[in-house]
């Protein structure tokens, strides 16, 4: 058995390094994670706006893939859907309240055709005339399509409450 277990790990050994070369490391990385920034920052845009202004969905849309869903981390459980579900259940309030969400930093790990982005932002809102605000960390899946560039293909997110705190170094802009 010992033999064995000698004999797979020096057969794996190769595929591990072939699977840390495809780590961030690689010399495309920098223009990879340029362009899933573009994408975040677009998700992040298209929600994003004063009390009466109508939200960009084209944009929305253009930002996920054809599949993508879409998923709250409440108190209660978790709710979501596809983006058409998210506008449906989110478009009146985000023109009521004058929802606006920006990044405050993130983690971008990719591997391959699919990206892994943790992103915290704040997000600002009025409600009966009370400026509010909220903090989370999103957590996005992309994925390279058939044309190059990258997608959404999940988001899962969660507000900052108080058993969960931002952690330090996600609680901070970088700008």
């Amino acid at each position: 058995m010992r033999r064995i277990l000698i004999a797979f790990a020096l057969a794996a050994a190769p595929l591990h390094q072939a699977l840390a070369d495809q780590s961030t490391t690689t010399g495309m990385a920098p223009a990879q994670e340029a362009e899933i920034q573009r994408t975040i920052d677009a998700v992040y845009a298209s929600i994003s706006g004063p009390q009466g202004e109508p939200r960009d969905w084209d944009g929305f849309r253009s930002a996920f893939t054809d599949d993508a869903r879409l998923y709250a981390i409440t108190a209660t459980g978790v709710r979501g859907g596809t983006p058409e579900d998210y506008i449906a259940t989110s478009e009146a309030s985000l023109v009521a309240f004058g929802f606006s969400e920006s990044e405050l930093t993130n983690r971008i790990e990719i591997y391959g055709n699919l990206a892994q982005v943790w992103s915290s932002y704040a997000g600002t809102f009025v409600r009966d005339g009370e400026p509010g605000q909220v903090r989370g960390i999103n957590s996005f899946q992309l994925r390279r399509v058939p044309d190059g560039s990258w997608r959404v293909h999940s988001l899962l997110w969660q507000q900052e409450n108080e058993a969960f705190p931002l952690p330090e170094n996600m609680a901070r802009s970088t700008d």
